[in-house]
């Protein structure tokens, strides 16, 4: 292996992925473990992610830890941890991946629902929590102990809007209607994570910790034809992303290739913010 090739690789280390069932966070642990770590899948469905870090472990030949974590739930996250360090005496990387998103494709029967002037009061108050939040907790708590190492990567998932406002005309039809608008929750709890992110960077700096965020732009992921064009069309890659597509940007941050790196942003998203 060339020696910039090594400095991508994993081997040795163990990174917790949060929101592991999730579209994405399927893809940050497949690529985590193909590039030689042991993973600890987490999700609230233990079930259902132990029997698919069951099934990422045969597939890669790494282990694949798959747990319950309920992220905003700071207990849950100390128990975990307990677990990791029984089984793998160390924690490296942290994904900060699980979130609440108000999709396109699950638009409310009720349109005027999603609109800012509507908006429940305990959506707004569950996505800080669980987006922001989680966080918090998940890095308060595995942060820590690399912080007492001396050593590690947290990578905290954000989005195009948490840069930018949200393009509500995205979600109009032909025909001059809208049926969704993207909330302001999202694009508040993703904002914070940026803010988050630089303060973290900077407190556990000099302990050897590094945390950047990852701002992914929209994944195609079985919307509606006229939302996909009108994507495409804003987006100078002309098309949204495909899950796999920050698989790279996943291991870049986690391994050495980053290693001067803390306190930023990657942004993928096909060009989205480029204007």
């Amino acid at each position: 292996m060339s020696k910039i090739s090594s400095s991508f690789s994993l081997e040795g280390r163990v990174a917790v992925v949060t929101g592991a069932l999730g579209l994405l966070g399927h893809e940050h642990c497949r690529a985590l473990a193909e590039a030689g770590a042991s993973v600890v899948a987490t999700d609230l469905d233990e079930t259902s992610v132990q029997a698919w870090a069951a099934d990422l472990e045969r597939e890669t030949g790494r282990p694949v830890l798959g747990a319950f974590l309920d992220v905003a739930d700071r207990s849950t996250a100390e128990r975990l941890q307990a677990r990791v360090l029984d089984r793998f005496g160390r924690v490296d990387v942290l994904v900060n991946n699980a979130g609440v998103n108000d999709r396109v494709e699950d638009a409310p029967d009720d349109p005027r629902e999603s609109q800012f002037e509507n908006y429940p009061l305990d959506r707004w108050e569950r996505m800080l929590r669980v987006n922001l939040t989680g966080t918090f907790l998940c890095s308060q708590v595995f942060g820590a102990e690399m912080a007492r190492r001396a050593s590690g990567s947290i990578i905290n998932i954000s989005s195009t809007y948490g840069r930018v406002a949200p393009d509500q005309s995205l979600y109009r039809r032909p025909d001059g209607s809208q049926s969704f608008w993207k909330s302001p929750a999202y694009a508040a709890s993703k904002g914070a994570i940026h803010s988050f992110t630089r303060f973290l960077a900077a407190y556990w700096g000099a302990a050897g910790v590094r945390v950047n965020t990852l701002s992914p732009g929209g994944v195609a992921n079985g919307q509606e034809e006229p939302f996909l064009k009108a994507y495409a069309a804003r987006t100078p890659l002309a098309r949204m992303a495909c899950p796999g597509d920050y698989r790279g940007a996943v291991v870049f941050l986690a391994s050495d290739a980053s290693c001067y790196m803390t306190g930023a942003d990657l942004v993928v998203d096909g060009g989205w913010t480029a204007w």
